[in-house]
Parts: structure tokens; sequence; C-alpha cells
């Protein structure tokens, strides 16, 4: 009898959005260490972290959309 791992991959599609969280996480922390080191350049700081952020945000989305489609579609 065939087992059905459209679940197992749901899951590990799932576990993939933890990378996304972090990068935020350390996007974050080192955004905040140069603006304060740097406080003349945190226009151009806050611009690129926030477009790294919608970058790393769009694969959890990616990510949550594929384990979705596993358990829905699979």
């Amino acid at each position: 009898e065939p087992v059905d791992l459209a679940p197992l991959g749901a899951g590990l599609a799932a576990i993939s959005i933890v990378g996304p969280g972090l990068a935020i996480g350390i996007l974050a922390g080192m955004s905040a260490s140069a603006i304060s080191r740097n406080p003349d350049a945190a226009p151009q700081i806050r611009s690129v972290a926030v477009l790294m952020a919608a970058f790393a945000e769009g694969l959890g989305i990616i990510a949550l959309v594929v384990a979705l489609a596993l358990v829905f579609v699979g």
C-alpha cells in the first residue's frame, strides 16, 4: 500500500520559514549596529535593510505557499 508523504513534505517546507526569520533578525541587529556607528548613513542603511527584509520575507511566503500546496493539492 503506498504511503502518502505529502504531509511530511509540507512539514519540511513549513520548517523552512525559520530561515527568513533568522535572516531578518540578523539583518535588524547588524543594521542597528551600523546606524549606531555611523548615524549620518542611517537613511541609506535603512533603505537597504528594508529591501533585504522584503526579499527574506518573500522567501518565507514562497515556502509557506509550497507547504500549503503540498497539503491541499498533494
